[in-house]
């Protein structure tokens, strides 16, 4: 398997064998058409230029042209509404301009230059090298300024910010990975370039084997390609980076929402191999009330790792097991990996092989690897035939009340072969194409969950999926939450886990966590509590263990942690409203619930490197602890008050400062003027109603007027797409007497069961002398009573006002006079 790093290491050590590079020569032609797009020759390459959007233009530049479909497995959006663009052509260069930004294509030789609307250089080709080709390679060179940082890239170990290094896109299962390791399972060819507070974005959609290096061969220069097609790629102008974020995913598509049960905690080992170990399980988490709400089943719950079936001896029942664990509120998840054993009585190989369901050598047998079951066939999921067939074979697990799906080893992996994966010559159908393997290895797993998420959508309709998944592709949020693979049981990983959710999310899959306490090894008790304090602020809350380790339930480091463990899942359910309302954010926005500091305030240039902290949706400023033995840590804070969660105690931002955490409690911080929605705690997501619903409000700058959104629906099916769901906006405000709280009404026809609301204005000094609700003037009490009467009362140890009344559809300001 040749590993080259980088396309600039060919461009002065390639081997003779290889031709040396060309770059794009001069233009020969060029034919516009209409006011969208632009067609230019250089010898034999051609240049298309596409203007999709004001800040969004497609480049492709092919080295070999052919009559092959226009196509791509990530681009969802190919219909854009018409744009104002003005094009000059002349003999030197042609101009395309937009409403937000210019593309300047020089002619003699052909080279690309980006420009704002000042005329100010957003990013440039190399002048000497710009767009080349090696054989079948492709490759461009671009300039880098000395103070552009770099992020993105899906899952990428090692520095949060990627200036000064390379890496590749090839699916890779490599367990027990450490900072320097590269490729990982997921592949993302998406970045973000990021000056003076000023951000591009890059999607290079090309499914070879691909090359990206920031500047670790040289200080003047990026550069990124691959193996073999097309140097077709998408360029974005923010200039702000979450509009990149939502740009890239209106292009490749977002994340459905997903069932609310699926953002609680969730347990997994490889292995709970009987049916008397789930059990226990269970009971463990309900005896000692802490909150769960699925337990995974690893490959030792099939009948010889044979997918779709059970090990009757160890499982003779599982539609029973499963009821009884969703009568104490638990889902179950099974994993499902795409090695479908070769066996002639095995039904699922049978009607795979009439199906004509596999990937095939280029003599038209089935193409066979070795995996968990020994020796196996691998569905062909670019074939629309075979993802139906695949899609057919949940029907068994649907039935016994199995509600996730977890498709791992799907980069994919084969055991006892060098590349550690299916052939690079065996093909693929590729929509109709028939490729090999190289072309289509980076969205096999993407292609896998596709099959999975629509068969199990199409088997029951009227409930949304879960399906995580180890590999995927750009756009495979459309299908699947994720998570960072093999991890280790060490503080390093913990620390790497945010950097690397991080970069996840800003790469468009919103949904992302790691395996809590590390799949590998045994954690500390310290580690894991750490690390499940992290946990409460990833999207996917689940804790995982390798075989043959030690128990890793939260349970099992001793009474003092398990206290602790208990209290931090408890957090976790408590801010379910919050986390809800950030996951219904992304799903329809395409900005994530974990945002980088850097991404989140793109003008303060200290937050270019910071790894260790990050934003939680729009309001909660997230510290955790990763080192060892560590009770303080500091925080660096962003411009404006922050406030304590939920102490309500203030910081001035603009500074670092040092903040307790002893083990159980991690630092986060609420932005000025937000309303944090929380609820009471549960022990699953769904065992009752939000009652009531809490509102932390925390003080507003004086003369200023903050929002904060709130979504709920019934959590569990698709009637939200039909305008079934509730959104609403509170809005603070605070002048020299009065801070006001208003509650808009709803949109949306989502009707709650009646609850009261419990609303806590943090930041009180002093008692206020009067608290209203629209005119009405509310009565003062010691203690406030269920809710069902509007009452107030101060809470003078938490400086806190609080407010409770009945919850309503329509329009409520809730006013404190001071």
């Amino acid at each position: 398997m040749r590993i080259r790093h980088a396309c600039l290491l060919l461009a002065f050590f390639a081997a003779p064998a290889f031709a040396q590079w060309r770059s794009a020569g001069n233009v020969d032609t060029t034919s516009t058409s209409g006011n969208t797009g632009a067609t230019l020759r250089a010898g034999s390459t051609v240049l298309t230029i596409r203007v999709l959007a004001g800040d969004l233009i497609r480049v492709r530049f092919q080295s070999h042209p052919s009559d092959l479909p226009d196509r791509s497995w990530a681009v969802q959006k190919t219909d854009w509404p018409a744009v104002d663009v003005q094009m000059n052509d002349t003999p030197a260069s042609l101009v395309v301009t937009t409403p937000e930004i210019t593309l300047v294509v020089q002619k003699k030789p052909l080279r690309l230059t980006f420009r704002d609307r000042t005329g100010g250089v957003i990013a440039s080709d190399d002048a000497s090298r710009g767009m080349s080709w090696n054989g079948a390679e492709v490759c461009v060179w671009r300039t880098m300024p000395p103070d552009e940082r770099y992020y993105g890239f899906g899952e990428k170990a090692g520095n949060f910010q990627k200036r000064d290094g390379a890496m590749t896109m090839w699916n890779s299962d490599i367990p027990a990975y450490s900072a320097a390791t590269d490729p990982l399972y997921h592949s993302i060819p998406f970045f973000y370039g990021i000056r003076a507070g000023k951000a591009y974005g890059i999607f290079f959609d090309n499914t070879a084997r691909s090359f990206f290096d920031m500047g670790k061969e040289s200080r003047e220069s990026y550069s990124f390609g691959a193996e073999a097609g097309d140097l077709n790629y998408y360029f974005f102008y923010g200039p702000a980076p979450k509009k990149i974020l939502s740009r890239f995913t209106e292009l490749v598509g977002r994340m459905p929402l997903p069932p609310r049960w699926s953002l609680g905690y969730q347990q997994c080992r490889w292995s709970y191999p009987t049916e008397s170990r789930v059990r226990e399980i269970a009971r463990g988490f309900r005896s000692r009330n802490i909150p769960c709400d699925m337990i995974y089943l690893d490959i030792d719950y099939m009948d010889g790792y044979r997918i779709f079936t059970w090990n009757q001896k160890s499982f003779p029942d599982p539609a029973r097991l499963i009821r009884d664990l969703a009568t104490d509120g638990f889902k179950v998840a099974v994993i499902v990996d795409p090695g479908i054993k070769v066996d002639s009585s095995y039904a699922v190989f049978r009607s795979g092989m009439e199906a004509r369901a596999f990937v095939r050598n280029a003599d038209g047998t089935i193409y066979r690897g070795a995996v968990w079951p020994g020796i196996c066939a691998f569905p062909d999921f670019t074939s629309g035939a075979a993802r139906s067939w695949w899609g057919d074979q949940f029907a068994g697990l649907l039935a016994a009340g199995v509600r996730g799906f977890w498709n791992d080893m799907n980069e994919p992996s084969v055991f006892d072969v060098p590349t550690k994966t299916i052939d690079m010559t065996a093909l693929h159908d590729d929509g109709g194409l028939g490729t090999t393997h190289a072309k289509n290895h980076n969205i096999y797993g993407m292609e896998m969950t596709r099959a999975t998420y629509e068969g199990v959508r199409r088997l029951l309709p009227d409930e949304r999926p879960f399906i995580l998944t180890r590999a995927s592709y750009a756009g495979g949020e459309r299908y699947s939450a994720a998570w960072t693979g093999d991890n280790v049981a060490s503080w390093e990983h913990l620390a790497m886990a945010i950097p690397m959710c991080l970069n996840m999310s800003v790469s468009g899959q919103p949904f992302i966590g790691a395996d809590i306490g590390g799949f590998i090894g045994h954690p500390s008790g310290e580690l894991f509590a750490r690390w499940l304090e992290l946990g409460v602020f990833t999207p996917l809350m689940r804790a995982h263990s390798v075989i043959n380790e030690k128990n890793k339930e939260p349970w099992e480091y001793g009474d003092v942690y398990t206290d602790i463990n208990r209290e931090t899942i408890n957090l976790r359910y408590r801010l379910l409203p919050y986390i809800y309302t950030a996951m219904a954010d992304a799903s329809s926005s395409g900005i994530p619930a974990m945002r980088p500091m850097a991404f989140e305030f793109p003008e303060e240039a200290r937050f270019a490197e910071t790894a260790d902290e990050f934003m939680f949706g729009s309001d909660l400023l997230v510290a955790p602890v990763v080192t060892e033995g560590d009770l303080k840590r500091t925080v660096d804070f962003p411009q404006g008050t922050w406030y304590d969660f939920p102490s309500g105690t203030p910081v001035e931002g603009g500074n670092s400062v040092t903040v307790d955490a002893p083990v159980g409690r991690i630092p986060v911080f609420a932005r000025a003027g937000s309303v944090i929605p929380t609820q009471q705690t549960v022990q699953y997501t769904s065992q009752s109603p939000i009652s009531p619903l809490t509102l932390y409000a925390f003080p507003p700058r004086p003369g200023t007027e903050v929002l904060s959104p709130y979504y709920e629906d019934d959590g569990a099916s698709f009637r939200y797409a039909k305008g079934e769901y509730s959104r609403r906006v509170f809005r603070q405000a605070q002048d020299a007497r009065n801070r006001t709280l208003t509650i808009g009404a709803v949109e949306g026809s989502y009707v709650p069961p009646p609850r009261p609301v419990l609303l806590r204005f943090m930041g009180c000094r002093t008692s206020p002398s009067a608290v209203r609700i629209g005119a009405r003037k509310l009565d003062h009490v010691e203690r406030l009573a269920g809710g069902e009467v509007p009452a107030w009362t101060y809470d003078g140890p938490n400086k806190s006002v609080i407010v409770t009344f009945p919850d309503s559809r329509q329009e409520i300001e809730v006013i404190v006079q001071q």
